[in-house]
């Protein structure tokens, strides 16, 4: 009998020793205060004090990509669902306050290839670059018989810290503070289940044109990564105008924002005609004939981040969310509620987001 070998099995430890090589200086790239070491150990090591902070609490955040990933591998582009990645997690951190410090990441194949896993590490760094945290370590995991031979699947853990005193959401919310929409990038990275029943649905395949973006196809403009708003957060959280933030994602505004809420006597009062809707949620809701509020419920809808703010600081906080590069707009209000707390959408009617241009009837900006 011929001598087995792990190589026989379908794993190739080589090839996990020299996608380490390869993913080193991607890594090296997020460096920040409070890095020790590199790759290569059995822990990784981050020193806390480096990060300055008085009396520390730390937020951790852990998330995938979801059927996002199964468009990727379908549309053989692998370079940004690791922006999604880090996304997920890190969006989650900063709304409660904290700066995200540090991520890992566990990719696992049925058969590990380099350049598509670099090219997935490589959209990890970036998104780590964009959201200021290191890549300090991860996990390659090649799984025959597990995964087909050209899938993967991604999940990522990060680490943040607040001062205590500084966690969100505040005590202060109050009925007349302003809740103002941040725009998102695309679907971001829920609904991808529902989006590829669309697709099926129309008989597209992701390298046709995308109905709804003229000159990209439908697997470019979907695989759009997720926005990163830790920078823009952070800044408003620093002036002290940040009173409370929800990340809408899965369950979408109806599923988030009340989470920030106080448990009774409050709810948010949103106008859905007050953010420009893009043009892909329309074409969503018209090719699968998806009615509003279920849009509402599954997809962000354009707005990937809520914050409330309040009213004397509405003007101040729209200045500096311009200013760090985001698009926001005053889609709402709090309100005092007789019971437990909850979200109130005006103006979502049936034909809602069914706009060819994608926009709403007013912008909602300004102070």
């Amino acid at each position: 009998m011929t001598s087995l070998t792990y190589r026989d099995a379908g794993v190739d430890i080589a090839a996990g020793e020299a996608l380490v090589e390869v993913i080193k200086p991607l890594a090296r790239s997020t460096d920040r205060p409070g890095t020790m070491g590199g790759l290569g150990g059995f822990g990784a090591l981050f020193d806390l004090r480096a990060t300055g902070l008085r009396d520390p609490v730390l937020v951790s955040s852990t998330d995938g990509v979801g059927t996002k990933l199964r468009l990727a591998i379908e549309a053989g582009r692998h370079d940004t669902v690791g922006i999604d990645l880090v996304a997920m997690c890190v969006n989650d951190i900063v709304v409660q306050g904290a700066e995200p410090l540090f991520f890992l990441d566990y990719f696992a194949t049925g058969r590990l290839r380099i350049e598509q896993a670099r090219a997935v590490i490589a959209g990890i760094a970036e998104g780590c670059r964009q959201a200021g945290c290191a890549l300090v370590g991860g996990e390659t995991a090649e799984m025959p018989g597990m995964y087909a031979a050209e899938d993967y699947d991604l999940a990522g853990f990060a680490v943040g810290a607040a001062e205590r005193d500084r966690l969100l959401p505040r005590r202060d919310l109050a009925p007349g503070d302003v809740v103002l929409g941040l725009a998102s990038s695309g679907v971001h990275s829920n609904g991808f289940s529902l989006v590829r029943r669309v697709l099926a649905r129309a008989g597209l395949a992701p390298g046709a044109p995308a109905p709804f973006a003229e000159g990209t196809t439908l697997a470019e403009a979907l695989l759009t990564p997720t926005r990163i708003y830790v920078r823009a957060l952070l800044a408003l959280h620093r002036r002290g105008l940040l009173k409370a933030a929800a990340h809408i994602t899965g369950g979408g505004l109806p599923g988030n924002l009340p989470r920030v809420l106080p448990p009774e006597g409050m709810d948010a009062v949103l106008d859905a005609t007050a953010w420009p809707v893009p043009p892909v949620f329309a074409w969503l809701a018209e090719a699968g004939d998806i009615a509003a509020d279920e849009m509402l419920r599954v997809f962000n809808c354009g707005i990937g981040m809520a914050v409330v703010v309040a009213e004397a600081d509405r003007a101040e906080a729209l200045r500096l969310l311009e200013a760090e590069g985001e698009r926001a707009f005053v889609i709402g209000r709090l309100a005092a509620a007789s019971g437990p707390s909850g979200l109130r959408v005006e103006n979502l009617t049936d034909s809602w987001p069914r706009r060819r241009d994608g926009q709403g009837a007013g912008s909602g900006r300004g102070a």
